[in-house]
């Protein structure tokens, strides 16, 4: 006898994933145009992602047909109209100024208002931020006020030819992957890019642009944070990967702590930093703040030594933009060949001494030569 299986909706009714998701974009959003990039600064000071940014939005918008925005919040004192000066030069070709006393310093409220009414205002069809701390702070609370997608992370954005949609491009399952994410049906799109990620632009100082100034329309009273004061960390300058012009990364073929020491013998005398895997962080072998990758610094280098490193996707998109890539690994296999300018097949512990004691008797010389 056979047995009764339970009551099921037909095969036919079962929907593939996505269908019935909407993928076109609404009339009303065709209307957004223009790539905008979000000038984060601090006590007088641009960070240099927000350059970095530019050079892309100029790409990026190039390939629409477009323009470039930057948009400057900040205090009434502060010098705005000179960062906006700067960022005409960059590549932008118009900029959205906004004074305000409550806009003297970063506090997520009234900056998340500030943005939010500029993009409801003007409509930019793409906006990119740092991913600092600053910027994924901000980010975050724009895109959810404006029901719209955020890509976070970025290593490469691009047009995509058939939708015309920004496609950015971030590490997925723990590094592992590289996914490509559209944001099909709303605007505008967001990502934030760490920074070093992308490089700087060629300066421009013939270029000028528009600058509007906008109003914030806000008061004190309804900040529920208070700025108090500002305490600078006396940390801050002693590890500072990502702007060091020699790198020597050690990973966890050096096998322990004691052979790692020989990185920093190389470092020392190259007048470099030091980096390191994840592996290595873990183990205790060196700070955190020394290490490369996809959940530790992104860097770009001049030059970028990488010693018992196998080359893995965590770390390499933290480290593939260095002008020279030198790998040393006793694998010829190593994933690390693949993309490295300069492949040394051999043991770190004896290649790195050699190394060291070269580059030592090489400045030497020179010194004695300009003497």
């Amino acid at each position: 006898m056979s047995t009764p299986t339970p009551s099921a909706a037909p095969a036919t009714a079962a929907r593939p994933a996505g269908r019935g998701r909407n993928l076109e974009l609404p009339e009303h959003l065709k209307a957004y145009k223009g790539v905008w990039v979000f000038i984060e600064h601090d006590r007088g000071h641009v960070h240099s992602v927000s350059w970095e940014l530019l050079g892309e939005a100029r790409k990026l918008a190039d390939t629409l047909g477009s323009s470039v925005g930057a948009v400057i919040l900040g205090g009434d004192d502060e010098a705005l109209e000179k960062f906006a000066a700067e960022a005409f030069t960059m590549g932008a070709d118009k900029a959205y100024v906004m004074h305000d006393p409550v806009l003297k310093g970063y506090r997520n409220e009234p900056f998340t208002k500030g943005l939010t009414d500029l993009v409801n205002k003007h409509q930019p069809e793409i906006l990119l931020l740092g991913a600092t701390s600053m910027g994924r702070d901000l980010a975050g609370s724009v895109a959810t006020t404006l029901l719209t997608g955020l890509t976070a992370d970025c290593t490469e954005l691009k047009i995509d030819p058939v939708s015309r949609a920004l496609a950015a491009t971030r590490p997925t399952f723990g590094g592992s992957l590289l996914c490509t994410i559209m944001t099909l049906a709303y605007r505008p799109q967001m990502a934030t890019v760490r920074p070093r990620v992308m490089a700087m632009p060629q300066i421009d100082a013939t270029r000028s642009g528009e600058i509007t100034q906008e109003t914030l329309g806000m008061v004190e009273t309804q900040i529920v944070t208070k700025l108090l004061d500002f305490i600078a960390d006396a940390n801050s300058q002693q590890v500072n990967l990502p702007y060091a012009d020699v790198i020597v990364s050690g990973g966890k073929g050096l096998k322990n702590p004691d052979n790692f020491k020989l990185v920093f013998e190389l470092a020392r005398v190259l007048g470099g930093e030091v980096g390191a895997t994840r592996p290595c962080v873990q183990a205790g072998w060196v700070e955190a703040e020394r290490q490369v990758g996809q959940t530790g610094k992104t860097v770009r280098p001049k030059l970028y030594i990488a010693a018992g490193i196998s080359g893995a996707i965590q770390h390499r998109v933290g480290m593939e933009a260095s002008d020279v890539i030198v790998a040393i690994n006793t694998d010829p296999n190593a994933p690390i060949f693949e993309f490295a300018h300069y492949g040394i097949v051999g043991n770190a512990m004896q290649v790195l001494p050699a190394l060291t004691q070269a580059f030592a008797g090489h400045f030497a010389n020179h010194r004695r030569q300009a003497a």
